[in-house]
């Protein structure tokens, strides 16, 4: 079968690492993406499971749990009737509560 070229585009790291990788299976750079391609195609799809990971659902937990607080705030705000405060107003308050 014929060859062709085929270029990519990739951060130094991940190519270093990459490489490193692969170089103790025993496969080199090219060797390793023809694998990932011969998989791929024999399988109809990516050969590996496309998950997010922890990392990215702790943020968007942190990121959903911060949205809900500040609505809770919100909602406590408007009960005590204090959402129409300025700035200046909650920054006496908090000087207040501090003491200074």
């Amino acid at each position: 079968m014929a060859q062709t070229n085929v270029s990519i585009r990739i951060d130094e790291e991940t190519k270093r690492d990459a490489e490193a990788l692969f170089s103790k299976l025993g496969l080199s750079l090219s060797a390793a993406t023809t694998v990932f391609y011969r998989q791929a195609v024999r399988t109809q799809g990516i050969p590996f499971p496309l998950t997010m990971t922890d990392s990215v659902k702790t943020k968007e937990a942190i990121l959903t749990r911060g949205l809900e607080a500040m609505r809770e705030a919100q909602e406590q705000a408007v009960t005590n009737g204090t959402s129409e405060m300025t700035l200046d107003e909650i920054n006496d308050l908090i000087k207040e509560a501090r003491g200074v």
